[in-house]
């Protein structure tokens, strides 16, 4: 009987591991199965650009895994039962149970909401597809003068509110942020910020926190006003509960506890990547939910599953920090790097440069996809019956 992996998400972590492993791994010895619950991938880093009325070409799943072994599965992933070793789904097929020997749970995260009164009533968000095409038509409907709130200072608010006074110049767009407009960032990539936003024209509420959203308006926590036709949520993310349901150890944040390896610490035939894994960083802190965490951790996943399921010495992949790469419309941008501790380095790149570069790191994320199973070995290792059941130890 074949091994059989089920990897649960087709975003940056799923996608990017069921290619590698296909690339990796006999198809005698193995099958690998993919759910997800939409028929394309999304580019989730560019769901600001979709929701302001830009045109994104999607690709199709069953193109990206054509030819490479890969079983796509389009359902909604219900529970997962890791006592069992299944898991359950519903789609266009009915319901339905998958058994897996290993598994790869990569789901990723939505919004978060933080309980805050009227977010899930009257709040949009960009966190997927679906959210960010209905902001799409909200937003084609707002006439000249309307009001656009985003909440929320991090890599998502910045990137959203700067693409859409870019676009919308006819829009009056402000960002309400808790603290400082990138106060994260070394002093000169902080100025380029505050010059980008001036010269787009976005009014920034700073040292603000949003306490309620109402049709019109948002509330802060010191009783002011802000107008608002639509209110744009981007202050963090949530993973889904269907980990800890099905008996999975999570941390407060509903993440999975996994080991260095990304091996769930209380069931080893479950792997995590992506948004949905708590994995502790080289610098003793939880990575944060990121697509750099998913290349990160769904790399370091297929690393330790391969080299587990065929004898081999698990390795351990980077989970360092560089840098990060913030959009500030189509022409200008931040790269700023970190240190190990994620402090922000005096030497940041700006501009056009630094456009290109985001350019280029979303369009080889793209291609990468689009070709799941390239720059990998091409030897197909082979699998043996494991001491611990869970087919580890292989022949080459």
């Amino acid at each position: 009987m074949k091994h059989r992996i089920v990897v649960l998400g087709a975003g940056y972590a799923g996608a990017f591991a069921a290619g590698n492993l296909a690339r990796r791994l006999s198809p005698s010895d193995i099958e690998i199965t993919v759910v997800n619950a939409g028929p394309d991938f999304v580019e989730r880093m560019r769901l600001h650009q979709l929701a302001i009325g830009q045109d994104l070409a999607f690709r199709k799943l069953a193109d990206v895994f054509a030819g490479t072994g890969v079983r796509l599965r389009l359902a909604h992933v219900t529970s997962v039962d890791p006592e069992r070793r299944t898991v359950a789904v519903t789609g266009e097929d009915g319901d339905g149970e998958l058994a897996y020997d290993t598994l790869l749970y990569a789901l990723g995260s939505s919004v978060a909401h933080h309980g805050v009164p009227g977010v899930a009533e009257y709040a949009f968000d960009v966190t997927g597809r679906s959210s960010a095409l209905r902001l799409r038509e909200r937003l084609s409907g707002l006439g000249e003068g309307g009001t656009v709130l985003i909440v929320g200072e991090g890599l998502t608010g910045i990137e959203t509110a700067t693409e859409f006074a870019e676009s919308r110049p006819d829009l009056s767009v402000a960002l309400a942020a808790r603290g400082e407009l990138g106060a994260w960032l070394s002093p000169k990539a902080r100025r380029h910020l505050r010059h980008a936003f001036d010269r787009l024209g976005i009014t920034v509420h700073e040292h603000t926190c949003i306490e309620a959203v109402e049709p019109t308006r948002a509330i802060a926590a010191d009783g002011t006003s802000v107008p608002a036709d639509v209110t744009v949520w981007s202050a963090g993310f949530a993973v889904h509960p269907i980990a800890a349901a099905g008996g999975l150890e999570v941390a407060d944040t509903g993440q999975i506890v996994v080991d260095r390896t990304m091996r769930s610490v209380s069931h080893p035939d479950v792997y995590a990547a992506g948004d949905c894994a708590y994995a502790i960083g080289e610098n003793g802190r939880p990575l944060p939910m990121s697509c750099a965490s998913a290349g990160f951790t769904n790399m370091q996943a297929t690393a330790a599953i391969i080299a587990r399921l065929t004898g081999g010495e698990v390795p351990t992949t980077g989970l360092k920090y560089h840098g990060n790469h913030i959009s500030l419309g189509r022409q200008d941008a931040i790269f700023q790097m970190v240190d190990r501790d994620v402090r922000s380095k005096s030497w940041y790149l700006g501009g056009k440069a630094a456009s290109r570069l985001k350019s280029g790191v979303l369009k080889g994320a793209g291609w990468g996809i689009a070709h799941p199973t390239f720059g990998m070995p091409k030897r197909k290792r082979r699998l043996a019956a494991a001491p611990d059941g869970a087919g580890a130890r292989a022949a080459a």
